[in-house]
């Protein structure tokens, strides 16, 4: 595979062409990987509205009807549905971990097998996360472990 850099004036915009014989699950895997840096939610924390990347998010909860992003030190309140964040961030390190909470795969630092069946994932900033039983495997296709 060929890799080019073009360096380009700061009046043109920016741009990534992928040039392959057929899209495959390698090509389909950097588009998403690509895409997902490059892709933002507007979020709220107080009265303050963020623009917040996918690669900042450490998972994505409902709670009472809310919904809420996690990022490493801050807690940020957005409009998005389970459904909806679930659809956005197909095809990324996004993964369903439970029946209220989607998790980044890129943001844990460890896993050990919890009660019943569950797996508590521990992430980079700290926290403390359960994968009910019936996404294990979700969890372990996201870690490359299948």
């Amino acid at each position: 595979m060929k890799i080019t850099i073009e360096e380009i004036g700061v009046t043109q915009e920016e741009e990534i062409i992928i040039r392959c014989r057929e899209v495959n699950q390698e090509i389909l895997d950097l588009y998403n990987k690509i895409r997902r840096h490059q892709s933002y939610i507007s979020a709220s924390c107080g009265k303050e509205i963020y623009r917040v990347a996918f690669r900042d998010i450490f998972y994505f909860e409902t709670v009472d009807s809310k919904s809420f992003l996690y990022g490493n030190d801050r807690v940020y309140e957005t409009k998005l549905k389970l459904y909806e964040f679930e659809e956005i961030c197909g095809g990324t390190a996004f993964f369903r971990a439970s029946k209220s909470v989607i998790l980044n795969a890129d943001k844990i630092q460890y896993v050990k097998p919890a009660l019943s069946g569950r797996f508590e994932a521990t992430l980079k900033n700290g926290e403390k996360v359960v994968v009910s039983r019936q996404y294990v495997q979700d969890l372990k296709r996201a870690l490359g472990m299948l």
